[in-house]
């Protein structure tokens, strides 16, 4: 592996490294993401101006809040779309969905419906930031058994598991990939958050990275990424992040 090191200095953010953003709230006026398409474009060129090159949009789906579904995404993507192309903006934007296991998950697991995928066959899901959804095992096991590959959204978030360390270990064995939110290195989400993704980062649980930006705050803190650089830096480094090839 290249040593990132003696190319960056580690306040400045460059993820150009990553290349590909796995997780984002950018299509507009579909979730607690982006309100409308030209928000949508100055955060992609924000982005843009942080290296990356790919954009997998991952709105939420959940049954009390967010009712998407496929066709309400496609349609969202197709409006961001249009908006790229207007202005020129070459880059890939690949619609994919952010699944709550809730009572819905589990329905659209029953009927087959077909998921949104990240990449290939790979699903992104998320627990309640509450508590941690009951039969969360079976649940994982039913979405393989159909085909899929679990990455769980930002498991350093829930912070109800810090003091249950263990059930990351029964995650990552039942085959459960786990994808960091880069601002939790930085404090943003507070000490226990960063606390327990650099517990994470030393187990070598994560699989993948992601901005999670919804808005332009989260910007503004990966544009000032400061001394958390570092220790992205190192993750990638050691070659187990799947962006750069996705």
């Amino acid at each position: 592996m290249f040593t990132f090191f003696k190319r960056s200095k580690p306040e400045t953010a460059n993820f150009s490294m990553l290349a590909t953003d796995m997780h984002s709230h950018l299509l507009p006026a579909i979730d607690d993401g982006s309100p409308d398409p030209e928000t949508s474009l100055e955060l992609i060129r924000g982005l843009i101006h942080l290296g990356y090159k790919k954009f997998i949009t991952t709105p939420h789906v959940m049954m009390d809040l967010y009712k998407n579904n496929s066709t309400t995404i496609a349609e969202a993507a197709g409006i961001l779309q249009h908006q790229l192309n207007k202005e020129k903006l070459d880059v890939v934007v690949h619609p994919a969905a952010e699944y709550l296991i809730d009572e819905n998950f589990e329905n659209l697991l029953s009927i087959k419906e077909p998921l949104l995928t990240l990449h290939e066959n790979y699903v992104l899901v998320e627990f309640s930031f509450v508590s941690a959804p009951l039969k969360v095992q079976e649940i994982l096991f039913e979405l393989q058994i159909a085909g899929y590959k679990p990455v769980l959204a930002h498991p350093e978030r829930y912070s109800y598991l810090q003091r249950n360390r263990e059930v990351f270990d029964d995650l990552k064995n039942a085959g459960c990939l786990f994808q960091l939110n880069l601002l939790s290195l930085t404090d943003y989400y507070g000490k226990g958050v960063t606390e327990l993704a650099n517990y994470l980062i030393g187990k070598d649980y994560y699989n993948l990275a992601g901005t999670d930006l919804h808005h332009n705050r989260h910007l503004a803190g990966l544009t000032n990424y400061g001394t958390a650089y570092r220790t992205i830096l190192r993750l990638i480094d050691s070659g187990k992040l799947l962006n750069s090839t996705w």
